[in-house]
């Protein structure tokens, strides 16, 4: 059972597995650095401890960003899209946040470029 705030609960709009996306912003520069999961229980665990906690669809468990990597997310701000499906976390990033340890999981493939 989650811990999360009921009120906060209600406004949220999760997939088919309980889930919804957050996209993690870099506070200092503005850099969108990743995409991962959560779902209730991820959301009350980063809220709660501000440190950025997603859900692994993969291993279906919780993982708490840079807990064996040391690539640290303390979350500063956490803001709810409109539509209610997407979580917003202003963070501060300690070292690579891409698993293939870039600065973004966003530098590898550029689809199309400002003229």
């Amino acid at each position: 059972m989650s811990s999360l705030d009921p009120a906060i609960a209600a406004r949220l709009k999760r997939n088919e597995a309980g889930l919804f996306a957050a996209v993690a912003q870099e506070r200092a520069t503005g850099d969108v650095l990743m995409m991962a999961w959560m779902d209730d229980e991820a959301l009350a665990r980063t809220l709660e401890t501000r440190t950025a906690t997603y859900f692994s669809r993969s291993r279906g468990q919780y993982w708490v960003k840079g807990e064996t990597s040391g690539h640290t997310q303390h979350v500063h701000e956490v803001r709810l899209d409109c539509d209610g499906d997407t979580v917003l976390l202003v963070v501060d990033q300690v070292g690579a946040a891409c698993h293939t340890g870039t600065h973004t999981c966003f530098d590898a493939d550029v689809l199309l470029a400002a003229e």
